[in-house]
């Protein structure tokens, strides 16, 4: 999904076709056109050694969506010294809820649990999952603590982290969701690889390319 169309009209029209994997998939990948290079690093928080990679997403997208269980997969057989992380992004205003939503379930422990759930939520069972009023009615049916959580969303450690994740968005110039960066030196999107199973295979390479200058 490209950045220009992230209404939710416009995501329901949107084909996940795109995630086929093309016959061209095992060429070298092209710096330029399926991936891009960073004029300037972008500092990372992986742990010496390690090579970082951040997965971009909204948890309303519906490639976001599609992608969850390929990614999933590929993050399981990822060797130790890759360090991965989900970055939720706001592209506008009505994006921060989610933000909040992402960081609350990882502040209590609870993001490996109901990560997908939140977008089986929204994609299967069509519950708007959105705002703080209905993020907090869900959150209560999955068995949480809704005074607890409500403290944790509005609290001030979310909130910062919910703004960095912008400031982190907005340094990779992250174009559309699902989006990947590495090493905070390279990014690349469906649009720039042509499908995200292509997108993940750049990111391989990019991983071996960033283990050479470490």
């Amino acid at each position: 999904m490209k950045r220009r169309e992230f209404s939710l009209s416009a995501a329901a029209t949107l084909a996940v076709s795109g995630l086929a994997l093309p016959a061209h998939a095992q060429k070298k990948p092209e710096e330029g056109s399926e991936y891009l290079v960073l004029d300037k690093r972008v500092p990372v928080e992986a742990p010496q050694g390690k090579v970082e990679v951040i997965e971009f997403f909204w948890y309303n997208c519906p490639h976001c969506n599609a992608f969850e269980p390929k990614l999933e997969a590929w993050v399981k057989k990822l060797p130790s010294d890759v360090f991965m992380k989900r970055v939720p992004v706001a592209f506008r205003d009505d994006f921060v809820p989610q933000q909040r939503l992402f960081y609350t379930l990882e502040a209590m422990g609870k993001l490996d649990e109901l990560h997908g759930k939140v977008f089986n939520a929204i994609h299967a069972e069509r519950i708007p999952v959105n705002r703080e009023d209905n993020i907090t009615a869900w959150i209560e049916k999955q068995g949480l603590d809704k005074a607890k959580f409500t403290q944790l969303y509005n609290s001030f450690s979310v909130s910062t982290k919910a703004r960095k994740a912008t400031q982190l968005q907005d340094a990779f110039k992250v174009q559309g969701v699902p989006a990947l960066a590495i090493a905070g030196r390279y990014y690349t999107d469906g649009g720039l690889a042509g499908n995200m199973d292509r997108a993940l295979q750049i990111t391989d390479y990019l991983i071996a390319e960033s283990r050479k200058s470490r």
